[in-house]
């Protein structure tokens, strides 16, 4: 497939001479200005690469280059600068927007090996993201499906907790960072190191012994042990070490959209854990918040104003009998799943997965499953 570039300059004659010598090698888009180039990365996006003047009225090139890194983080920018522009250009690149700059006038075999460079490097950028979503995270997945398996409450608690810190990360607009949310889809893995009785008791809200109860405060370092060996999760198993850790002051009395990707997780998933440990009573988000304010549990008050408004799962679930044909993700087993053998397939309070609905339909192919059987589902 050809790359896709923008090119935006305020002189119309050179983006039609562009055009002309380009049009054979990439799929090319122009703009006159930095607010005309804004609504076709908009409009026809995604580019591969956005190649902007730097002196342009209204908007110069490293402040259109700025809010496209913003709307198209993986857009590669180039700016194509007169010799005037040179000590302005030169810091923008040095504050680390600008994959690289070229000088006015620039001939056809030098921008094309530039471009070419470029597209390169969006080409490895997008590799590394297809990596990551399809192999890592695809990877991730089965530990989160065992836990459902395993222990059912710890898996929908872990769905809760990545539920609200999705829906905090974006009232506080923190930006979309993929380990945030896989933190906290994770943070209750460590409960399928713990004995089985000691997850029940907590589980059923009884007093554990004072030996169990250490051994329960510690899921959260068991868990980041079991991801530390996985690579590229460092900052997750962090963050789901940190989970039930007193945050720090910056976390308490700073911005928390200006936080670094590990901090601003960390406060994430701490405060998702507390207001979860408030809602699963049956109060609402309102309740929860006063709650954690009378407590004076140390979070901002940007964190706490988001909480009180945060969608919190309260209705209730319907109880149907059906069959496996009929069986959907997000629904919730109220029987074990059992073979007509007498095999148990999965557990009573499992919430059903897309992957376990797969693997249960596969099943079936060989191994038939007793119908009908009983699930809640949500209304």
């Amino acid at each position: 497939m050809t790359a896709s570039i923008l090119f935006v300059d305020d002189e119309p004659h050179l983006l039609e001479g562009i055009t002309r010598s380009l049009h054979n090698h990439f799929d090319i888009r122009t703009a006159t200005s930095g607010a005309e180039g804004l609504q076709v990365l908009k409009g026809y996006g995604p580019f591969a690469v956005v190649v902007s003047d730097m002196r342009m009225p209204q908007m110069n090139g490293a402040q259109f280059l700025g809010k496209v890194r913003e709307l198209a983080p993986d857009t590669v920018r180039i700016i194509l600068s007169g010799q005037a522009d040179l000590q302005q250009t030169i810091a923008a690149v040095n504050e680390g927007n600008i994959f690289r700059f070229l000088s006015k006038p620039c001939d056809t075999k030098s921008l094309l090996a530039a471009l070419g460079m470029a597209v390169h490097q969006y080409a490895l950028i997008n590799a590394e993201k297809v990596l990551l979503e399809h192999t890592l995270i695809g990877a991730v997945n089965v530990l989160i499906d065992i836990l459902g398996f395993v222990l059912p409450s710890a898996y929908s608690r872990a769905r809760r907790l990545q539920r609200y810190v999705v829906a905090l990360a974006g009232a506080l607009q923190m930006g979309n960072n993929w380990q945030w949310p896989l933190a906290a889809s994770l943070s209750q893995i460590g409960f399928i190191s713990l004995p089985r009785d000691t997850a029940a008791q907590f589980e059923a809200g009884q007093e554990l012994p004072d030996e169990e109860r250490r051994l329960l405060e510690s899921h959260p370092q068991m868990a980041a042990k079991m991801l530390d060996s996985i690579p590229r999760l460092e900052t997750v198993a962090a963050i789901v070490a940190s989970q039930n850790s007193p945050l720090t002051e910056a976390q308490v009395f700073g911005e928390p959209k200006q936080l670094d990707a590990k901090s601003a997780g960390c406060l994430l998933l701490h405060a998702a854990v507390a207001f979860d440990r408030q809602v699963t009573s049956g109060g609402t988000a309102l309740a929860a918040v006063a709650a954690l304010r009378k407590a004076k549990v140390r979070l901002p008050p940007a964190i706490l104003d988001a909480l009180r408004d945060l969608p919190i799962a309260t209705c209730e679930r319907v109880l149907r009998s059906i069959r496996l044909r009929d069986l959907a993700p997000g629904m919730q087993l109220d029987e074990p799943l059992m073979s007509r053998r007498g095999a148990c397939l999965a557990p009573a309070g499992h919430e059903v997965t897309v992957a376990m609905l797969a693997r249960l339909r596969g099943i079936d192919s060989t191994i038939e499953v007793q119908e009908p059987f009983r699930v809640r589902v949500s209304y």
